[in-house]
């Protein structure tokens, strides 16, 4: 039976963003919204975040040309574009079959809460806060926002345009934290309860590349493989600093 599958996929955050600074500086002066001028779609890398950047396409680089990406998917968020970008620049041109930036990778979207912090959650929407505690993160929807069910949904479509035009190919894809995770319940056919012990137990790395090969001995067809996740040795290889910052508000603490 024909392959299904990618030979191989990687699943990659962005590097750090000037929003994940602004996040964290609000957060540790107790801010109620993060100090940020630009759309969540425009915020552009830090400087670190260039850097690491940098480094992830050096690793690319250095694989064999006939193990470097042939497919390139990535979020139309500019700072998932940059670090695709700075991948790109390093590959052999000659290997990839197709660049394509799809918005289904988006990051989750935020809907009325985009830009507040916890501080702010509880201080503007008090009963959202008491709702996405009592509901959880996995099925709370903040309106006009996404929960990780409707990312979980377009997420779905992806994979199904990966089967049937990326069989057999090096695919790379390169979104942001809860995309990343999201792509993993599905990959590893999760349940809620397990998605979210892998999210509490720690952020995914900027620049951190997760990755599956196809083997044909699992199940009756063969199926992705999980081989390593949140993989930063192409950072500290480099010497580069290593970042974990979140992407979307943390959960209110009552």
């Amino acid at each position: 039976m024909e392959q299904k599958w990618p030979q191989q996929l990687w699943l990659v955050r962005h590097g750090q963003s000037a929003g994940n600074v602004a996040r964290d500086a609000a957060e540790a002066s107790q801010q109620m919204i993060i100090d940020i001028a630009d759309r969540d779609v425009d915020v552009p890398l830090s400087d670190l975040g260039r850097q690491q950047a940098g480094a992830l396409g050096d690793w690319f680089h250095a694989l064999p040309a006939a193990a470097q990406p042939s497919v390139v998917l990535f979020s139309p968020y500019v700072r998932a574009r940059a670090t695709a970008q700075a991948v790109l620049d390093r590959l052999d041109r000659e290997q990839l079959l197709s660049v394509i930036t799809d918005e289904r990778l988006r990051e989750k979207e935020f809907g009325i809460l985009d830009r507040l912090t916890p501080f702010g959650i509880r201080d503007k929407y008090p009963e959202l806060a008491e709702q996405r505690a009592h509901v959880g993160k996995f099925y709370f929807r903040p309106p006009g926002g996404e929960s990780w069910c409707d990312v979980i949904l377009r997420l779905r479509s992806v994979l199904d345009t990966i089967t049937r035009e990326y069989r057999s190919e090096r695919v790379l894809i390169i979104a942001h934290q809860v995309i990343v995770n999201c792509f993993r319940y599905l990959l590893e056919r999760m349940d809620e309860d397990a998605i979210l012990s892998i999210d509490r137990a720690g952020d995914v790395p900027n620049c951190g590349i997760t990755e599956y090969r196809f083997d044909p001995t699992v199940g009756k067809n063969g199926k992705l493989v999980l081989v390593q996740a949140n993989f930063v040795a192409p950072l500290e290889q480099r010497g580069t600093p290593v970042t974990h910052q979140k992407d979307q508000p943390a959960a209110p603490k009552s």
